[in-house]
């Protein structure tokens, strides 16, 4: 089984733009997500450029894009507590679904497909998340990115298990589901009920909280 990690392992199917910006709304920010989008690109193209970034675990590199981010907005806000919100419900998913994980890891070999900035592993090391997965494929650090297919199949081969055997479990529907889907895998998308899919593909399954990905495998 393939799992991406942020929005998936770390929340129900939440990108991180959205809950970055709740948190920013919450502490007082005024624009709204689309403005808001485009000061967190941005954030996001500087944070993975930090010298140090390869070395950052989960809080370190959410408090440095937090910081980053409070230098672009056009108004002030303390990036200290957007940070400690964003930590606090991020552990709050995964201190539930490490039981999903550790079960599962007892019946499959799991890996890791993200598109993350080189330290996917020592997050999930702090997460106490890196003992259930044999492979992580970083995307700074394998050199490709999802969709495309190389960074499937280099994680396929470490496993040594084929497409037709395994399950790509994420909450992106063009990088984790169609992408998946296009090499043979079984696709179960994670999303909130309200989001609509794209058309064009249907996914093996779709839920809306990683615990129910049992219900769909059993």
């Amino acid at each position: 089984m393939l799992f991406d990690f942020g929005g998936t392992l770390d929340a129900d199917g939440v990108h991180w733009s959205p809950r970055f910006h709740a948190a920013y709304r919450a502490v007082g920010g005024g624009l709204d997500f689309a403005a808001f989008e485009t000061f967190f690109k941005a954030s996001d193209t500087a944070v993975a450029r930090l010298p140090d970034i390869r070395a950052l675990g989960f809080r370190a590199a959410i408090d440095a894009q937090a910081r980053l981010l409070a230098g672009f907005l056009p108004d002030r806000v303390d990036p200290g507590v957007i940070a400690q919100r964003l930590h606090a419900d991020a552990l709050a998913i995964v201190t539930r679904n490490t039981p999903v994980l550790e079960r599962l890891a007892r019946r499959y070999k799991l890996g890791v497909v993200s598109n993350f900035t080189g330290n996917l592993q020592p997050c999930l090391q702090e997460l106490g998340l890196a003992r259930f997965f044999s492979v992580m494929s970083d995307s700074a650090l394998v050199g490709w990115s999802k969709p495309d297919a190389r960074i499937f199949t280099h994680t396929l081969d470490a496993l040594g298990v084929s497409p037709q055997r395994t399950w790509m479990v994420g909450d992106n529907f063009e990088a984790d589901v169609r992408a998946a889907a296009a090499l043979g895998m079984r696709t179960c998308w994670l999303a909130p009920p309200d989001r609509s899919p794209p058309g064009g593909l249907v996914p093996t399954a779709r839920i809306a909280r990683l615990p129910d990905v049992e219900q769909v495998l059993d």
